[in-house]
């Protein structure tokens, strides 16, 4: 893979990684649990380790850059869909 590809692709994985750990953060916040953040935290590691090593070896930079837009797409219809849960029923 080129210089220049493998670290856009780098900095993909990297954003995704910061991604799942914002994602576990709040969490742990939402919960008050130090466990759940921990834990987010550990999947977070776990999926970037994972995601760098297929991204290098099998994904070709266009394909990459989808996947990680529909990442994107489903983790903020995650957060509408929260927020209008929390919306409609607040406690």
């Amino acid at each position: 893979m080129p210089a220049k590809k493998n670290q856009e692709t780098k900095k993909a994985v990297e954003k995704l990684g910061e991604m799942l750990r914002t994602f576990g953060d709040t969490l742990g916040e939402i919960f008050d649990d130090p466990d759940v953040k921990e834990k987010a935290k550990a999947l977070a590691s776990s999926v970037v380790d994972a995601a760098a090593k297929v991204v290098e070896d099998n994904v070709k930079a266009e394909e990459a850059r989808a996947k990680f837009r529909n990442v994107g797409k489903a983790a903020k219809t995650l957060g509408n869909s929260l927020e209008t849960h929390f919306t409609a029923n607040p406690q």
